[in-house]
């Protein structure tokens, strides 16, 4: 890579040096301002010969972006450090504790959490707007993170010539479905309106071209409307502010202010009214602003609405009045609709000096008062005070008090989002993609690392879940997840295994004593169930099947202490001499999975063995394999007495 010439490394100091003259009104102490100059020189030296997709010198991009984050969103001298820096750590392989080394903490964690939500898939994020928007949001520690994240974004609209064609579809989906909400719940209401206009140009153009087109041919006339619509009002506003001013009662004065709808919110009632253009509902918005006293409020916005109503046909089923019940958010306003020429319909808001503060200060965020979803967490609410007063609010407290996440987002391979709360592990993870994916869980892959079951996730793993056929639940799997969910369907699977096994263990026992010529009646059951100390039959037989309950010792109880005859049916063992033993410790083991995945085996209930653990088999009478661990509670018994059935086995890479 070649370095910067001379000519254009003048040019990159012209423009760094006009960027700090730019935010010296709100960057201007000498300490700070050596920081920011470390920073630029750090990265002219890193990036030096690196250029845009367009051929310009990667330098000016990061100008840009600290010139944004300072003028534009109100950024300070650590977010300059940090949009020089932002990417490094990956561009050029630089250590983030070499940042914070030479930058300071607060930027390295600023820069990690920018790192994160980088690294973040978001191709379905139009399926989990909500959720990601609070992943993007759970996953930093520094709002500054996401507020750069913001500063990018914008540059990148307004620098589409230097984003390659698959990056910029990339962008602008984020910016749909993530950053336009992000920046409105800020209250950064011209970035917001930027991002959408360029979002509208970017996937509508033709329509966005057409709409401008006319409302650009109709705006004199539009003038003129306005003109025709206002005066009239205006001047009746008028006597009754001088009248409220003679009698000293209720008294106020005004301002007016008009707007004509944005052209991505006219496409949006366009298509969502299914009308052209000409056809649009309330094109036309005007805002009546009343100064008077705090205790007079009330009174003076009816007293304008009374006015506007009595001159202007009002559209009943259009009245919005947040005066006399505020909405939840703070806001207060009177909003009606009136008829004016027959044709033309115009929204007016109706708000006091203090209540159109509160509402443009983001503390009652548009979409809020619309009733549309508010996902974002409540600490945002803070973030716009924050810009406003960084010398009162701290990012850090700001951050800290107002949000505590107990939920976490976990991806799928294919980039879906799950949703758990903190805590979830990797069976908790499975059961949520599906109960059969669940059941047959018996590890994952996180973020390329294999782990066990049990595997506590953190925000923002992406999860490949292992299955296996012969894997199921067992007890001690619900010590292991965290969600109703997960243990409702493990308590339900062992229930149901329960019954199935306790069929099983019943066979086992009936067809032994078959075998013994003991004939079976309640109260030899009842016997047993007292000698074994079970609750009742059905746990007699789980425990027979389960191995918990050996038949040599129900035999044993039979002939010495109820001292019935037992035959000798079974098959007779190999004498002492004949027995091979096998010891479990050394030697070559089959592989479950692998060497023995054609032979019938199952994993003994007695340990719940799992994968990765130390394990033995023991072959059964009817030359199954029983799978134990080696510290199983009935290992020493099972070696001692039948230690010729005892196989070396191991987990195999295939299981």
């Amino acid at each position: 890579m070649n370095p910067y010439t001379a000519d254009e490394r003048w040019m990159i100091q012209q423009a760094y040096e006009g960027m700090l003259s730019d935010i010296r009104e709100h960057v201007n102490d000498s300490k700070q301002l050596k920081l920011i100059d470390d920073a630029y020189h750090y990265c002219l030296e890193k990036y030096d010969g690196k250029y845009m997709v367009s051929g310009k010198a990667y330098m000016f991009h990061l100008i840009d972006m600290a010139r944004i984050a300072v003028l534009e969103v109100g950024l300070g001298y650590m977010s300059v450090m940090a949009a020089f820096l932002h990417g490094i750590t990956y561009k050029e392989n630089v250590e983030i504790s070499e940042i914070a080394n030479r930058f300071g903490k607060t930027v390295s964690i600023i820069l990690s959490g920018f790192d994160k939500i980088s690294a973040l898939r978001t191709e379905k994020v139009a399926y989990n707007s909500d959720n990601f928007r609070v992943l993007f949001l759970s996953l930093v520690d520094d709002m500054r993170s996401v507020l750069l994240k913001v500063v990018h974004r914008v540059y990148d609209v307004r620098n589409q010539q230097d984003v390659d064609e698959d990056r910029l579809g990339k962008y602008f989906h984020e910016i749909k479905y993530i950053y336009i909400p992000i920046v409105h719940r800020l209250g950064l209401y011209k970035l917001k309106a930027e991002l959408e206009e360029s979002l509208m140009l970017y996937e509508n153009p033709e329509e966005f071209y057409a709409i401008q087109a006319k409302i650009e041919a109709t705006k004199e006339s539009r003038q003129h409307t306005v003109d025709l619509f206002l005066k009239p009002l205006m001047q009746a506003l008028d006597q009754e502010s001088e009248k409220s001013q003679r009698t000293g009662k209720n008294r106020f004065t005004y301002t007016v202010k008009w707007r004509m709808k944005s052209i991505p919110s006219i496409f949006a009632k366009m298509k969502a009214q299914n009308v052209p253009f000409e056809e649009v509902y309330d094109l036309l918005a005007a805002r009546v602003i009343i100064n008077c006293a705090r205790k007079d409020e009330m009174v003076c916005c009816w007293t304008v609405y009374s006015v506007i109503t009595n001159m202007y046909e009002p559209n009943p089923e259009r009245l919005r009045d947040w005066i006399t019940r505020p909405k939840a958010s703070g806001y207060e306003s009177l909003h009606t609709t009136v008829k004016f020429d027959d044709k033309l319909w115009f929204e007016v808001q109706i708000r006091t000096v203090r209540m159109d503060e509160i509402a443009e200060t983001g503390q009652a965020a548009h979409y809020l008062y619309k009733g549309e979803k508010a996902d974002t967490e409540d600490w945002l609410l803070k973030v716009r005070e924050v810009l406003e007063n960084p010398s009162i609010v701290s990012f850090e407290t700001s951050y800290r008090s107002n949000f505590k996440s107990d939920k976490i987002f976990i991806f799928t391979p294919e980039g879906d989002l799950k949703m758990l709360p903190v805590g979830s592990t990797v069976l908790d993870f499975a059961f949520e993609v599906h109960t059969h994916v669940g059941e047959t869980c018996n590890g994952a892959r996180v973020n390329g690392k294999v782990v066990p079951i049990r595997h506590v996730l953190v925000n923002g793993d992406k999860v490949e879940i292992f299955t296996n056929k012969k894997q199921s639940p067992n007890a001690d799997w619900l010590n292991w997840v965290n969600t109703e969910k997960a243990k409702n369907k493990i308590r339900r699977f062992l229930k149901e295994e329960e019954l199935k096994e306790s069929e099983v263990g019943k066979g086992m026992l009936h067809r032994r004593l078959k075998n013994w010529k003991i004939a079976v009646n309640e109260t030899l059951i009842e016997s047993l169930v007292k000698k074994f100390k079970t609750e009742n039959a059905l746990q007699l037989y789980h425990k027979i099947a389960t191995e918990k309950i050996d038949l040599a010792a129900i035999k044993h109880f039979l002939s010495e202490e109820l001292a019935q005859p037992v035959e000798r049916m079974e098959k007779a063992e190999p004498a002492e001499t004949e027995r091979k033993e096998v010891n479990h410790e050394g030697g070559e083991s089959l592989s479950i999975g692998e060497d023995i995945d054609n032979v019938n085996f199952k994993l003994a209930k007695c340990c719940n063995p799992v994968p990765g653990e130390k394990v033995f088999g023991f072959v059964t009478n009817e030359g199954n394999i029983t799978i134990h661990r080696v510290d199983c509670p009935n290992a020493k018994s099972l070696m001692e007495r039948y230690g010729y059935r005892i196989i070396n086995v191991k987990f195999g890479k295939g299981y």
